[in-house]
């Protein structure tokens, strides 16, 4: 079998970092300050997996898929690396980190230059990986997967090898089924498949009878899409607003037929090909930049947020680690959490108080996200401090913060006079906000009145901790808070809520109140319209219940309803909720910020999502979706040779009360591959503008529950209509590579 080292090279040919690679070499792997061994790396041929040796009995060599990588970081920018090795040796070091809970792979080259190497090799390796098509990566998976079952490698495929393979592609067979594929497709009457018999043997397995049929209805010049057909197919299926120039630029961009393209037509690959790319993704390529309007004030946008940002895993002894700051920093969120408390040497650490979780230094935590922050997005960060120590370790934090994140930290109000209303975040581009007690109001600084060391009380979550599943104190335990501390929260004042007519009464606009989930769901049901005025012209934050021990979240939505902006929640906790919240955010550059609903952002709402009044949110549309197909959807049990799955589909969706829904569709006996349902169904929404649709596929399982295969979560605004394409992510939100759902869909005005 021809071997497939092509993906990875695809337009690297001949590059240095990659030569460099593939020849490999020697590296330093760093454990711990004692634990620091040479071992030999390399590029395997295939181009997407790497090799090393390894001294552990059991697995002599190591290898992982460059597919497993996250990224890659120059330099010593992962905790162990800060930990355990000189800042003399910075350009020499790198690590290699994991998606999912692999732990990161810290190495050390012989020199900056072959770090360099390294680096730039595996980034551009991962980048080709990236911008493969869909179809692409659907052939480099199935050949691998080809090779793997030749087991001896002479580039024939016996009748036992063919049942190998189809057993790797997910698709379960009976004896007579298998040989009768390979009865047609051995040509020769050699007992083997080779050559031409192989391709014919992967045509037929990759036939897709679905797009045959909508390509042939459409076809009608010669048996292919002339630019007239395709326009007729975009604007009749696709409901698309394109002109005849757009049909000509898709053939362009995409007929694989130099014959067909130069007469100006699409062939059945080129749709395919068409299919399969943004284009024909359910995710509207208009919405993913950022695509909306940036300049409004910070308080008019839902925010992504996280809770306990410092946990690896569990709330009582799980790892503290900076690690979390910057996954989640990754992942653009926008608001991070620092619980603060006096540590050893004066220095100030960041923990999960009264419980074994482990401590990690405040310091490292703020380098960390002053390194992280604007990775993936430019808008600004908030830090929101949960603060514990004692003034002098106070002042500290405060030292910190100055002298770390400089000129990117607000430390006075944008512009020279006192602000009415916040920023934007276009304004707020690049810049920390800190989130805490002050002692005082804004405009006193503004006025140069020097305010002392005094006692505020403790933030309300801290105080929710301690109680501890006790009855409330009556009295709210109180800290001394030092000015310097004080003085660098500007635009995020924390303050106790005390209800909505004191708050609009009493509270400035920048002073913010933070809510157990309980008592904003309490809150959102019964006075769901005073609430979204509140968050008109204030902040709201949201965190999960102290209960909540095992890093569980709640559900976003009913919060999102009501225009609360930080809905905190585990980012560390793969989870259904964590799902809504990546869909949520998913739109818009994914920068971590989604403008709010005019009707959350203009005074004269009535809204009440429990309530539904005639009001410019209420769009009732009807979303018909044929769930048709899939295809390749990965083997859960891994282990177990002959485990094929029984998928079923399942579309839920998540807004107000009145759209809530779920239907699923039947599950299909043994075939991951290409199961089809063709199955139709239809919601009736009432306010498009806040619903999330939810896509998840499951392995049926009578016996027990049903084990997850994939899901995917976008807002029900950014879906396009058509035959269009659904990616599929792992429980922890990572692409599956060559796996979708293959859907037709169609939200229209209800009548």
């Amino acid at each position: 079998m021809e071997s497939n080292g092509t993906v990875g090279k695809h337009g690297l040919e001949g590059d240095p970092d990659l030569q460099f690679l593939l020849v490999g070499g020697e590296l330093i792997k760093i454990r711990s300050s004692a634990w620091k061994k040479i071992r030999f790396f390399k590029l395997q041929e295939d181009c997407k997996t790497l090799w090393y040796e390894s001294h552990n009995v059991f697995r002599r060599k190591q290898t992982f898929s460059i597919d497993d990588i996250d990224s890659v970081r120059m330099g010593r920018q992962s905790e162990g690396l800060n930990k355990h090795t000189q800042s003399s040796v910075e350009d020499q070091c790198f690590s290699i980190i994991f998606k999912g809970r692999k732990k990161n792979l810290d190495l050390m080259a012989a020199n900056g230059e072959e770090a360099k190497q390294w680096v730039n090799g595996l980034d551009k390796i991962m980048s080709n990986m990236l911008n493969l098509s869909r179809q692409q990566k659907s052939e480099h998976w199935i050949i691998n997967c080809m090779r793997k079952a030749d087991k001896n490698e002479d580039n024939k495929m016996t009748l036992k090898e063919l049942k190998h393979f189809l057993r790797q592609v997910n698709i379960e067979v009976d004896d007579t089924y298998a040989a009768e594929i390979f009865k047609k497709c051995d040509e020769s009457n050699s007992g083997t498949l080779e050559g031409s018999e192989i391709k014919h043997f992967y045509d037929l397995l990759t036939y897709r009878e679905e797009i045959d049929v909508i390509y042939g209805n459409y076809a009608r010049t010669d048996g292919q899409m002339s630019s007239r057909d395709l326009l007729n197919f975009l604007l009749t299926e696709q409901r698309e607003e394109v002109s005849m120039e757009d049909a000509l630029k898709l053939i362009e961009k995409h007929e694989v037929d130099e014959t067909a393209k130069q007469k100006k037509r699409m062939s059945k690959d080129g749709f395919l090909m068409y299919m399969h790319h943004e284009e024909g993704s359910i995710l509207n390529p208009a919405h993913k930049p950022v695509y909306q309007d940036m300049h409004q004030p910070l308080n008019h946008y839902y925010i992504s947020s996280s809770h306990n940002t410092y946990l690896m895993a569990d709330q009582l002894k799980g790892p503290s680690s900076t690690e979390a700051y910057i996954k989640a920093l990754m992942k653009s969120c926008r608001c991070v959490e620092l619980d603060c408390w006096d540590g050893a040497n004066g220095e100030p650490v960041i923990y999960h108080g009264y419980t074994l979780t482990s401590k990690v230094l405040f310091r490292d935590v703020i380098k960390a996200i002053k390194d992280f922050a604007f990775k993936t997005s430019d808008y600004p960060v908030i830090l929101s401090l949960e603060n514990h120590c004692t003034v002098d370790q106070q002042k500290l934090m405060a030292h910190h913060l100055i002298s770390i994140l400089a000129d990117a930290l607000v430390s006075k109000p944008l512009g020279n006079t006192m602000p009415t209303n916040f920023p934007s975040p276009e304004e707020l581009k690049g810049k920390f906000l800190i989130k805490g007690k002050r002692l005082n109001k804004l405009d006193a600084a503004l006025n140069n009145n020097v305010v002392e060391e005094d006692t505020v009380s403790e933030e309300d979550e801290a105080a929710d901790c301690k109680e501890n599943g006790q009855k409330a104190k009556s009295k709210k335990s109180k800290i001394k808070l030092a000015k310097e501390l004080s003085n660098v929260v500007i635009y995020c004042k924390s303050v106790h809520f005390n209800g909505f007519e004191h708050a609009k009464e009493m509270q400035a606009f920048y002073e913010m109140s933070s809510f157990k989930e309980s008592k904003a769901v309490n809150l959102a049901q019964t006075s769901a319209t005073p609430y979204i005025h509140h968050n008109m012209d204030k902040l709201s934050r949201i965190y999960p219940a102290g209960s909540r021990t095992d890093s569980s979240n709640y559900n976003p939505v009913p919060m999102w309803n009501v225009g609360c902006q930080i809905v905190a929640l585990n980012f560390q906790t793969p989870s259904k909720e964590m799902h809504i919240n990546q869909g949520r955010f998913l739109p818009n550059g994914a920068c971590g910020y989604i403008l709010k609903p005019e009707f959350q952002r203009s005074p004269s709402s009535q809204f009440d999502p429990s309530a539904l009044s005639k009001g410019p949110w209420l769009k009732k549309k009807t979303f018909n979706v044929m769930v048709i197909s899939a295809q390749q959807l990965p083997k859960i049990n891994k282990d177990k040779q002959k485990s094929i799955v029984d998928p079923l589909v399942r579309m839920e969706i998540y807004g107000v009360p009145a759209d809530n829904a779920s239907k699923e569709t039947h599950y299909i006996d043994n075939n991951g591959f290409n199961p089809m349902w063709n199955e139709k169904f239809t919601f009736d929404i009432h306010v498009p503008e806040l619903a999330m649709l939810r896509f998840v596929v499951e392995d049926y399982d009578a016996a027990s529950h049903n084990d997850l295969i994939g899901q995917y979560c976008l807002p029900l605004t950014s879906v396009q209509n058509g035959y269009r394409h659904v990616p599929l992510l792992t429980k922890r939100g990572d692409v599956i590579c060559s796996a979708g759902l293959f859907v037709h869909l169609m939200l229209i005005d209800a009548p």
